[in-house]
Formats: C-alpha cells, sequence, structure tokens
C-alpha cells in the first residue's frame, strides 16, 4: 500500500513540474491583461511588461516633472523545488504553491490560502501599482 501512495506522489510531483510552464503562461496572461488595464489608465509609459527566461518583469514608472521614472517593478519567476511561483517586489518575496487538483486543474497556494487568479494577480501587483491605497 505504501508503494503506491508513493508512486501516486511522485506521478503527481512529476505532473505538477510538467504543468509550472502552464501555470506561467497563465499567470503571464493574467498579468499582460492587468498591465494594459493600468496602461490604459495612466498611460502607455506608466507600465510594460516582459516574460523571458522563465520569468515576468513588470516595470511600473511614474511621470514626475515631465519625464516617466521608474517607481518599482516585480519580477516573478519560476521555483522548481517549492514547486511554484517566487514575487519580487523590490526586496520583499512571496512563495506561491502550484499544484493540481484531482480533476488535473491547475491550484495556486499562499500558505494554507488557495488563491483565484484575481487574488494572485493582485498579491503580484497591487503594491506596485497602488504603494499608497491600504490594502
Amino acid at each position: 500500500m505504501r508503494i503506491n501512495e508513493e508512486k501516486d506522489r511522485r506521478k503527481r510531483e512529476a505532473l505538477v513540474q510538467e504543468r509550472l510552464p502552464l501555470a506561467m503562461e497563465e499567470v503571464h496572461q493574467a498579468l499582460v491583461d492587468c498591465v494594459e488595464g493600468y496602461t490604459k489608465a495612466f498611460g502607455e509609459p506608466a507600465a510594460d511588461l516582459h516574460m523571458y527566461s522563465g520569468k515576468i518583469l513588470v516595470t511600473i514608472r511614474e511621470e514626475q516633472n515631465g519625464k516617466w521614472e521608474q517607481r518599482s517593478k516585480v519580477e516573478v519567476s519560476v521555483q522548481p523545488k517549492l514547486p511554484g511561483l517566487r514575487i519580487d517586489q523590490g526586496g520583499e518575496t512571496i512563495e506561491i504553491e502550484v499544484g493540481m487538483l484531482p480533476s488535473e486543474k491547475t491550484f495556486y497556494k499562499d500558505g494554507d490560502k488557495y488563491l483565484t487568479m484575481e487574488e494572485l494577480t493582485r498579491r503580484i501587483l497591487d503594491r506596485a501599482f497602488f504603494p499608497k491605497l491600504s490594502e
């Protein structure tokens, strides 16, 4: 019985590792939508998003004295050992676990709280987009 449990655990772990790039793409698309909404509201130079080498980089700028100055940046990267995502928000780090539900759907989890995609994108971007607003 324990052998079967271990086989199942290894199979689930392998599936999660295979799904990490897909989860990253899903997060990327959700962040693209958020950045597009932000730039429509505050101007095209206000933010940009790039994906490269398994990382997503979002740069946020604010206009000061007629120049667009970088205010903050957020980097999201894959963490295979977790397995999940690491969010670096200018010195503060959040780790989000990525896993598979029995229905083979991907889940995102921060500690013991499961996150919807909306909650995940808020955790990634809200502090960078809206540093002066309370949570």
